[in-house]
């Protein structure tokens, strides 16, 4: 499931892709996105730190996305603030991969393949879909708050 911080991430990096290079404060972020100041304020820390966006301190400071919004994918937000995008660890094949702790072999477990075939299916609609694309979906951050 998304947890809600990554749900405020991505409202407002879309936001921020709507901007279109302009430089927005937190308290606007926030206010376009419907989401909690302060909340907001050590997300965009923690995308600052991951390179998604960038920021510039002071009385004209700000934040802009690091890369144009056409190259950040939802999957990549979301690996950065909730962990792998698979259901479980066994079909994680980015560093989240380890053993499940209740099953003795990872080849002959009945859940594997279903798992498997959801982690891809997602990670295949979260890779294609940038901010770009749900900056131009005309979806305002009311509608966004559903995801």
């Amino acid at each position: 499931m998304l947890s809600q911080k990554a749900r405020y991430a991505l409202r407002a990096l879309v936001e921020l892709a709507r901007a279109d290079g302009v430089q927005l404060t937190s308290g606007e972020i926030a206010l376009r996105a419907d989401a909690p100041r302060k909340f907001l304020e050590a997300i965009l820390l923690e995308l600052s730190r991951n390179q998604i966006v960038t920021s510039k301190r002071g009385k004209f400071g700000g934040y802009l996305l690091a890369r144009p919004g056409g190259e950040i994918s939802f999957a990549e937000v979301i690996r950065v603030l909730d962990g792998p995008l698979a259901l479980a660890p066994c079909v994680s094949p980015r560093l989240g991969f380890r053993k499940c702790d209740d099953c003795p072999d990872r080849e002959a477990c009945s859940l594997r393949e279903a798992l498997l075939r959801a982690r891809d299916a997602t990670a295949d609609v979260l890779e294609a879909y940038s901010l770009a694309d749900a900056a131009v979906s005309g979806a305002p951050a009311a509608q966004l708050a559903a995801i």
